[in-house]
C-alpha cells in the first residue's frame, strides 16, 4: 500500500493506542497473575456441574487454577475447599495429589467437612470450648471431646464464600462472619487469594480486619500423598521438618504448656526421614494420637526470598514429587491421618485410609486464647491480619 502525505502521523498514532491498549494491565491485577484463557477439560476429570447449586440461597461453583507448566488446582467456593491439585512426577505423568470429593455432596458431610478447606475461625483446638478476652468469657461449641476444634460446628469450611474474582491462575474469596458467630466477637471481614505460580507453588494469602477485639487463626486443611490419590500410605514419604520443639498434648489434644525437644524422639525430623520410620514407637505422644498430630514449633530461620520461614519438606523416591511449605506463621501442625478407618470414599472411589495422607496445617499454636506464653492470635480493631503459605512443587 502507498503512504502518502500525512497518512504516516496518523498511521503511527493509530499503532501507538493499539499497543498501548493491549498492554494496559487491567484493574487490580497484580504481577503473576494471567489473564483468562479458553477453558480445556480439567486433568482431574472434576465436573463443574457436580458443584453447581445453591447453599443457604447462596450460588455454589467450582474454579480451576492452571499454571503456563500445566499444573492444575481446583477449588469451590463453599468452604474453599481445595478439590483436586494435579502436579507431575518426575516423569511428567500427573496426579491428583490431594484427597477430597468427586461432588460437592462429599463436603457437606460431617465426615468430610475440613478435606482440602480454610479453617477459621480459629485453626486446632480450643480448650474446653471457651476463652476469656477483656474480662468476658466467650463460649464456644465443643465439637471435639469436652473442647473446640476447627472453627465450630459450622466453620468458613462449611459456608458459601463470595468470588472477587477469579483469573486462570488466581482466584478471590471473601465474606464477612457476624458478631457472634460460632460464638467469636466482632463482625470479621475475611478475604483469602490463591495465586498458583509459574514457579510451580500455590501460594494462599489470608487477610482479616474486625470490629471488636477478637482470636483469629486461619488455615488451609488440606490432606496430601503425593504419591496420588489412592496410591496407599505415606509411611514412604519423606519428611523434613524445620523444628527443634513441638507442643506436647494431653490425652485431648491440648497443649500441656512447656514445648518439647524433639531431639532423640520419634518427633525428630530436622534430618529427612521415612515417615513411617518411628510413628509406631513406644511414645507416650504417639499413643495419645495414634500417631503424629502435634503443632510443630517453627525455627526462625531460614527464610525464603520472600521472607517466608521454611516449615517442612515432604518427598516421596518412587514419583520424585517434592512439596516445600514456607509460612509467615510460628508452627505447622502435622497429622498423619491417624483417625482415617477406610469407611469414608472420595475421588475415584478410593477410601480415605489409615495414614493414608499428611497434612501440614500452618498455624499459630493450639488453644493460644488461653495459653499466655504462646504466641497471640488477638486482632484487634485498626490491626490487619495477615497470613502467609506457599506449597512449592518440584520434582527430584
Amino acid at each position: 500500500m502507498k503512504i502518502i502525505g500525512n497518512q504516516v502521523p496518523l498511521l503511527l498514532l493509530s499503532l501507538i493506542i493499539f499497543v498501548n491498549c493491549k498492554q494496559a494491565p487491567k484493574k487490580n491485577e497484580v504481577p503473576e497473575i494471567a489473564e483468562e484463557t479458553e477453558s480445556e477439560s480439567p486433568l482431574s476429570g472434576i465436573s463443574v456441574e457436580d458443584f453447581e447449586t445453591s447453599v443457604d440461597g447462596k450460588a455454589v461453583s467450582l474454579y480451576f487454577l492452571k499454571n503456563k507448566n500445566g499444573i492444575e488446582a481446583s477449588l469451590t467456593n463453599f468452604g474453599q475447599h481445595l478439590v483436586s491439585l494435579m502436579v507431575p512426577d518426575k516423569n511428567g505423568n500427573y496426579e491428583d495429589i490431594v484427597l477430597g470429593f468427586p461432588t460437592l455432596e462429599g463436603y457437606q458431610k460431617p465426615s468430610g467437612k475440613f478435606y482440602g478447606s480454610i479453617i477459621g475461625r480459629y485453626g486446632n483446638r480450643i480448650a474446653k470450648g471457651q476463652f476469656e478476652l477483656d474480662g468476658q468469657t466467650y463460649t464456644l461449641a465443643r465439637n471435639n471431646g469436652e473442647n473446640h476444634l476447627h472453627g465450630g460446628d459450622k466453620g468458613f469450611d462449611s459456608v458459601v464464600w463470595a468470588v472477587d474474582s477469579v483469573a486462570q491462575n488466581y482466584i478471590a474469596f471473601s465474606r464477612t462472619s457476624p458478631d457472634m458467630e460460632e460464638g467469636y466477637p466482632g463482625n470479621l471481614d475475611v478475604k483469602a487469594t490463591y495465586l498458583l505460580t509459574d514457579d510451580n507453588a500455590l501460594k494462599i494469602d489470608y487477610f482479616a480486619t474486625t470490629d471488636k477485639k477478637t482470636h483469629v487463626n486461619l488455615t488451609n486443611h488440606s490432606f496430601f500423598n503425593l504419591k496420588g490419590v489412592g496410591k496407599g500410605t505415606v509411611h514412604d514419604h519423606i519428611l523434613e521438618v524445620n523444628a527443634d520443639y513441638i507442643n506436647a498434648v494431653d490425652e485431648g489434644l491440648i497443649p500441656t504448656g512447656a514445648p518439647m525437644a524433639v531431639e532423640n524422639t520419634a518427633f525428630d525430623f530436622r534430618s529427612p526421614k521415612l515417615i513411617g520410620q518411628d510413628i509406631d514407637k513406644d511414645h507416650p505422644q504417639l499413643k495419645i494420637a495414634n500417631g503424629i498430630d502435634h503443632n510443630f514449633i517453627l525455627n526462625e530461620t531460614p527464610k525464603n526470598g520472600d521472607g517466608l520461614v521454611f516449615a517442612a519438606r515432604v518427598t516421596e523416591p518412587n514419583s520424585g514429587r517434592l512439596m516445600e511449605v514456607f509460612t509467615s506463621e510460628p508452627g505447622v501442625q502435622i497429622y498423619t491421618s491417624n483417625f482415617s478407618d477406610g469407611t469414608t470414599i472420595g475421588k475415584n472411589n478410593e477410601p480415605f485410609i489409615f495414614r493414608g495422607s499428611i497434612c501440614l496445617e500452618t498455624q499459630h499454636f493450639p488453644d493460644s486464647p488461653n495459653q499466655k506464653d504462646f504466641p497471640s492470635t488477638v486482632l484487634e480493631p485498626g490491626q490487619e491480619y495477615k497470613s502467609t503459605t506457599v506449597y512449592k512443587f518440584s520434582t527430584e
